[in-house]
């Protein structure tokens, strides 16, 4: 008969910390957040590191260029979703490489002989007034001119004024020549009074535009996820199937760490996809998605430089529902969690885990922290953000965004569901629906990690690496989850 677990399968929810004592060391404007992404041997330090231990899941509603270059400004890491043609997804990897802290390519542009009444839709459109006028309305066509609301009047301007009558002209502009650091061009912008400075090249051609508002912006982003370049960091998902192609066209982007994409990783065609990989590459590969440690030990001996763990526990996902398969991912972490700490205590390298699925509230991510993961991947957190990739929609007195998984029909992504066969999905493991729009991603995050370094000050930790070995976990009844939240009180309604 089939082997059956004695333990119950258990999540998140099905557990509380209990403090320990708090230190002055333990303060939240102490507490240190970075963690190993890549594996690392004993006494040695990972060559990738995350500043915070949050990364965005491989989705199409999730994890575009846009969203990678604000999560890396905050310290954390995008994994650039894999189900698209191989060459769109290279060139989102090339975007956030290209990205310059401050430095910012143009993405509203028209040209002369447009009117303003595409000045106005595409401000209407973009959020944006400063709109750059090229010759061929690229964002790196050649400058001839900038637009600002200062250049017209909506109440006495006709809208088919032609951009060339009122725009000022690149012979009154103040520009910066490309290769210009960013301190010379914050110099220019206050030495001039400028709200923005074009950066051009020797031939007029745009290249970036840099803000006085992202001066105060910069300074505020101290975590950023940097290379050796000085570079964002990014990452990029795969699948086992057309890998050969994908991931020599992903490292000629720049991509920093690869991540096997799958809601099964205890597969040969992981091993395969490793083993090829690491015979040509020289960039790291996480692989998953396994829940036990079986699943951890063969993604490792195969080469695997992280390991994701989690089946089944996204809020848009069906797995369980479906196929019967998976596991609660606390009972996941925890097991894989030990196979991992008893791999390096026999070999003196250190595997990385990664919790994926199952966070529903901002302190599921310390609990998955104590459990054993060095860092967690989210969707359904990042998809409610500006940055993510889907629409915004109305919806009664407020917005929506939409969040659909990989393994729904809209994503069409079976190669995530690989099981060595060329057919398409033959049913949904996944689910199309809406999450509450919540603005921008910085406002949030900061929010959710001032959350982490207080419940982490609670528990007497300063590292992620201490909360591991110290943290003491409780079992909680269904009743006593009610007593944690507000009760037997009429609660006052918001009127702000």
């Amino acid at each position: 008969m089939a082997y059956i677990y004695s333990d119950v399968s258990r999540t998140f929810n099905e557990y509380l910390l209990i403090p320990n004592l708090t230190t002055e060391k333990c303060t939240p404007n102490n507490i240190d957040l970075s963690t190993p992404l890549v594996k690392y041997k004993k006494d040695a330090e990972s060559s990738l590191k995350l500043n915070i231990p949050i990364v965005s899941a491989i989705m199409q509603s999730v994890s575009n260029d846009t969203l990678a270059i604000a999560l890396a400004r905050c310290g954390g890491l995008s994994f650039i979703y894999g189900s698209q043609p191989i060459e769109s997804q290279a060139e989102m990897v090339r975007r956030v490489k290209k990205y310059k802290s401050g430095f910012v390519v143009s993405d509203s542009n028209l040209t002369v002989n447009s009117t303003l009444k595409d000045v106005i839709e595409l401000k209407n459109k973009t959020g944006h007034s400063t709109i750059a006028i090229t010759d061929d309305g690229t964002s790196s066509g050649k400058l001839l001119g900038l637009v600002t609301s200062r250049d017209y009047r909506i109440s006495r301007d006709p809208v088919d004024r032609k951009v060339q009558d009122f725009m000022t002209p690149f012979a009154k502009l103040v520009l910066g020549k490309l290769g210009i650091s960013l301190s010379e061009a914050n110099d220019i912008i206050w030495e001039h009074k400028l709200n923005c400075l074009p950066i051009v090249d020797e031939n007029q051609n745009l290249h970036y535009m840099v803000f006085r508002k992202d001066y105060d912006d910069h300074k505020q982003n101290p975590y950023e996820l940097l290379d050796n370049s000085k570079r964002l960091v990014v990452g990029a998902g795969i699948n086992s199937r057309d890998y050969e192609e994908r991931v020599p066209a992903l490292v000629n982007a720049g991509v920093d760490v690869l991540c096997i994409d799958s809601s099964d990783g205890y597969s040969v065609w992981q091993k395969n996809t490793l083993e090829h990989i690491k015979g040509k590459y020289n960039v790291p590969v996480g692989a998953g998605n396994v829940v036990d440690q079986e699943g951890f030990m063969y993604l490792v001996e195969a080469g695997a430089d992280f390991v994701k763990v989690g089946i089944g526990g996204g809020s848009i996902c069906i797995t369980r529902e479906q196929k019967g398969i998976g596991r609660g991912q606390a009972t996941a972490v925890i097991e894989v969690a030990k196979a991992r700490d008893e791999y390096f205590k026999r070999t003196g390298i250190y595997i990385p885990i990664c919790s994926d699925g199952g966070i529903v509230h901002d302190y599921h991510i310390v609990l998955a922290l104590a459990m054993g993961a060095d860092f967690v991947m989210m969707g359904r957190y990042f998809a409610r953000f500006d940055e993510s990739p889907t629409k915004k929609v109305k919806s009664g007195n407020g917005y929506v965004k939409e969040y659909w998984g990989e393994g729904s029909n809209r994503a069409r992504n079976w190669q995530r569901y690989d099981l060595g066969e060329n057919q398409n999905m033959k049913f949904e493991e996944g689910v199309d629906s809406y999450v509450p729009y919540a603005g921008k991603l910085s406002d949030n995050l900061e929010t959710t990690l001032n959350k982490i370094k207080a419940t982490m000050s609670s528990c007497g930790s300063a590292t992620i690496r201490e909360l591991q070995e110290t943290a003491r976990l409780s079992l909680v009844s269904s009743t006593s989850i009610i007593e944690g939240g507000a009760h037997d009180v009429i609660l006052k309604e918001k009127d702000y």
